[in-house]
């Protein structure tokens, strides 16, 4: 089998036998045929996944398809070399990277599924509905908290929840929910930018050390620019009707507020893993799931006793109806929790990862890295950064920058931390909550339904980066060592 691969790869990919050198070096493809056809799979998955609405195939599947064949060319043209342990290595580091996206958004989704059969976000939505807000009003409220608790939550979380509250609030309305879906991501993403916890991008500069933790915050007012106008253009276009009521008052289920408590317990460790303690914030939210599977024992053990007693309380009142509601009451089990996640979302981030890494892994990234800060400057290098973000992925286009550390200032390295953050707002493919909430929200806000507004989120986008180099003009004067040399690092 060694001697079969060994002559596929001369005959396919002639010269790659010799093209590492001694020192053991990763292969460049990026001139090879090898690494043409792994970019024309690559355009071909993507073109599927943004025609989704259009041919109904879930967007994990070209993607999966993608990741297993970039790979499959890699090890092909890695047989005979022997360097195979790099492309093994390669891949193995792909895997972990998903693996923490995956475990974090798996527990994520457990959550907000376990407060959605709480029935929490349908008792929200008629607590404001009752509040009298209309459409117009919802768009705003929500679009606000994404923008002030994804810095502290991520913005992937924001996402997540805050659409859980939309599809709630909006039903079958897609004229507000497709603005309502953008305008939440377009926040997240802004709010996420100004935190090093906002970001999975941000905490990358902060582990880096290029920027201290109090640095973020000086962008905040551009990544308020950023929301404000395109939430502001489409606002203009809501319905101005107001949802209507059930007319039926909803009670929450037993241990719903401490759900909530320990959802946020979940996301304080976190942040405190990664903070206090160096560790990958995935280990918290694993931890926080440990919760939720604990206090699910504890809702089962302790269900008979409840029930019985709620049904002393509704034979005193003479409720017949919610007495026979008790007899259709299903303990809480937090794996079909679970299993209810959006597992598209799940596998299409992996195919995601692996091509993106499998790219990179070639030379791609890193040309194009040195392409854009070699040639064209740090300043339009930066904003094409945010552009690049939304069509492949921010964290390996980051990655690539960082691992490159170009000679820039202080502000040109808030600049592309910003960009790399809201640039994937252009395209609903272009950030984590973007993806995830086409799956949350499947048919109501797709690829094409934010296309249609990207030219608003453009304006934004440009906004912010004018108001950035504006008010923080003189941090483009500060050099990253200066910096350090003043805080006598």
């Amino acid at each position: 089998m060694l001697y079969i691969a060994r002559v596929l790869t001369l005959a396919l990919f002639p010269g790659l036998a010799f093209a590492s050198g001694p020192t053991g070096d990763v292969i460049d493809l990026t001139n090879h045929f090898a690494g043409f056809l792994a970019i024309a799979i690559f355009v071909v998955a993507y073109a599927l996944v943004m025609a989704e609405e259009s041919i109904h195939l879930p967007k994990s599947k070209p993607v999966l398809i993608a990741a297993g064949l970039i790979w499959l060319i890699i090890a092909v043209s890695y047989q005979g070399t022997g360097q195979e342990q790099l492309a093994e290595a390669a891949v193995r580091h792909n895997l972990l990277e998903f693996a923490e996206l995956m475990l974090f958004l798996l527990v994520a989704m457990t959550y907000i599924n376990a407060m959605e059969e709480r029935r929490l976000f349908e008792w929200l939505r008629e607590k404001l509905i009752a509040s009298g807000l209309g459409l117009r009003s919802l768009f705003w409220l929500t679009g606000i908290l994404a923008f002030f608790i994804s810095p502290i939550a991520d913005n992937l979380t924001t996402a997540l929840l805050m659409c859980a509250v939309v599809m709630a609030v909006g039903g079958n309305n897609p004229r507000f929910i497709g603005p309502a879906c953008i305008n939440i991501v377009v926040a997240s993403n802004a709010g996420g930018a100004f935190s090093p916890f906002g970001d999975i991008t941000t905490l990358m500069v902060w582990q880096k050390g290029v920027l201290n933790f109090t640095e973020f915050f000086t962008l905040f007012i551009p990544a308020a620019v950023n929301f404000l106008i395109p939430a502001t253009i489409m606002s203009f276009v809501l319905p101005s009707e107001r949802p209507e009521a059930s007319g039926q008052s909803v009670e929450l289920k037993r241990g719903t507020w401490r759900i909530v408590w320990f959802f946020l317990a979940t996301i304080a460790t976190a942040v405190c893993f990664h903070n206090f303690l160096h560790l990958p914030p995935v280990i918290g939210m694993m931890l926080g799931l440990g919760y939720l599977n604990m206090f699910g024992y504890y809702l089962v053990k302790t269900l008979p006793k409840s029930l019985d007693k709620k049904r002393r309380i509704y034979e005193q009142r003479g409720d017949i109806e919610a007495i026979q509601r008790l007899g259709e009451v299903v303990p809480f089990n937090v794996f079909s929790k679970v299993a209810r996640a959006e597992w598209d979302t799940l596998l299409f981030f992996y195919g995601v990862v692996l091509c993106v890494g499998g790219l990179g892994f070639m030379g791609y990234l890193s040309h194009a890295s040195q392409l854009l800060y070699g040639d064209f400057g740090p300043t339009i290098a930066n904003i094409t950064v945010g552009v690049l973000s939304a069509i492949v992925d921010n964290i390996p286009v980051m990655f690539a920058v960082l691992a490159m550390m170009p000679e820039m200032s202080h502000g040109q390295w808030l600049l592309v931390t910003l960009t790399a953050g809201v640039g994937g707002s252009l395209l609903s493919i272009g950030s984590a909550a973007g993806v995830a909430l086409m799956g949350q929200a499947k048919g109501k806000y797709t690829f094409l339904g934010h296309l249609k507004w990207s030219w608003a989120i453009a304006l934004g986008y440009a906004a912010s980066i004018v108001v950035h180099m504006w008010i923080n003009d003189d941090l483009f004067h500060l050099t990253v060592e200066t910096a350090r040399v003043a805080s006598g690092h």
